[in-house]
């Protein structure tokens, strides 16, 4: 049985506040995987397999430098690149699976865990719909409930919006729910808002197949929502921002944030 990996099903919501208010929210359900518990997890599966065609698979070379390299060992070394102390314990991975054959993440979550099952950091990979990737990669305060943390916006997600931006997380890690909230910020205050959150479900065949039927075709859905408010978004005549050279690293480096005052932020 595996001990760690499950299924997460909510909602993602994204608010945009200026110059035109525009808001989307869909329903969605991730896979949480720790990377050491995958194959024992296809194995016993009908449904899901690793590194190949099934009704709901995982596809290693989909994340990281896109190679195929044990994602595991990409984490250990965004992590010592951004001078993260890890000892090898757990990472697990918040995404969308491959359904049949097809899956875009906007965004996926590592939850890097020392030894002793404290959070140590998160990974967060961005996905644009220019086949492009860059992650964000930032410490957790040993005490810090929410965890909350900040980043500069070095990489082009949207045509909507510039590179002049700073990101701040506030994220409930995987346990009978989750919750990850991401505000974007520039000059002028408060821009956007995206959350997810979800509920925890057991990983197993009977579970996928209602999904399946619950949650049709899911990862192209996900898709044709995202140019589908892109043509809304044209229609509110926003701005075009041109779209800059990606990062030259593949990581950037994040911080632990100041806690805030008390329901100060709520996804």
């Amino acid at each position: 049985m595996n001990r760690h990996s499950a299924l997460y099903v909510g909602r993602v919501r994204h608010s945009r506040f200026r110059p035109r208010p525009h808001a989307l929210s869909y329903r969605v359900f991730w896979m949480l995987l720790d990377l050491d518990e995958i194959d024992a997890l296809a194995k016993r599966s009908r449904l899901f397999s690793r590194n190949r065609f099934n009704l709901y698979a995982f596809r290693d070379a989909d994340y990281g430098d896109r190679s195929g390299r044990p994602l595991k060992e990409q984490v250990a070394e965004a992590l010592a690149a951004a001078g993260i102390g890890w000892d090898d314990g757990a990472v697990r991975l918040l995404t969308m699976p491959r359904i049949l054959g097809y899956a875009f993440n906007p965004v996926s979550t590592y939850f890097c865990y020392g030894r002793d099952g404290n959070l140590r950091a998160t990974v967060y990979e961005v996905h644009n719909t220019f086949g492009e990737i860059h992650s964000y990669v930032a410490p957790v305060g040993v005490e810090a409930r929410p965890v909350r943390q900040e980043a500069e916006k070095r990489f082009h997600v949207s045509p909507f919006m510039g590179l002049a931006m700073r990101y701040a997380f506030q994220v409930e890690p995987p346990g009978e729910r989750i919750s990850i909230v991401i505000d974007g910020h520039d000059a002028e205050g408060r821009l956007i808002t995206a959350s997810l959150s979800g509920e925890r479900h057991t990983l197993d065949d009977s579970t996928l197949l209602r999904l399946l039927a619950t949650h049709p075709l899911l990862t192209l859905k996900v898709t044709a929502a995202i140019h589908w408010h892109a043509l809304r978004l044209i229609a509110k005549r926003m701005r075009w921002c041109t779209h800059p050279a990606p990062p030259q690293h593949r990581f950037s480096t994040g911080r632990a944030a100041t806690p805030h005052p008390k329901g100060s932020m709520q996804p």
